[in-house]
């Protein structure tokens, strides 16, 4: 003969076990989709290979980007220590040891000047002088 509280207890037992169940159900669910991703990743590790910092031709690693900043600030320096002329319209811009003057000046001699600046400073590869002269106002 079944009592009450069997009853009771034996239906907690019941609800005990489907949330046992269901708990289960739902960590397996989860560790199905990070079984499934981690597969991703490792496919994607083989396949295309994941690069993190490095470069390539069109953008630059972590290093690249932290030597370019440093070139950019030295010929920043240079174009400001030159005591002929003001660069304050020049813009310099680096990339893997490249390194591009943009920007106005009032005379020739003063483009070429930047450029022949630019390309003594330690570390640069190459200066792409692309500043443009302001046309007189005669």
């Amino acid at each position: 003969m079944i009592s009450k509280d069997n009853g009771y207890f034996g239906n907690k037992k019941i609800q005990t076990e489907m949330k046992i169940m269901k708990t289960t159900s739902v960590m397996m669910g989860r560790f199905q989709k990070l079984s499934a991703l981690i597969a991703c990743v490792g496919t994607l590790a083989m396949v295309g290979g994941i690069t993190g910092c490095a470069g390539n031709r069109y953008t630059q690693s972590t290093g690249e980007r932290i030597d370019d900043k440093a070139d950019s600030s030295r010929v920043k320096k240079a174009l400001g220590a030159d005591t002929q002329y003001k660069y304050e319209d020049v813009n310099v811009q680096t990339f893997k040891g490249v390194v591009q003057l943009s920007g106005f000046v009032n005379s020739r001699d003063q483009k070429n000047r930047a450029g022949d600046l630019a390309k003594k400073v330690e570390g640069i590869r190459e200066v792409q002088n692309s500043i443009t002269v302001k046309e007189s106002a005669n």
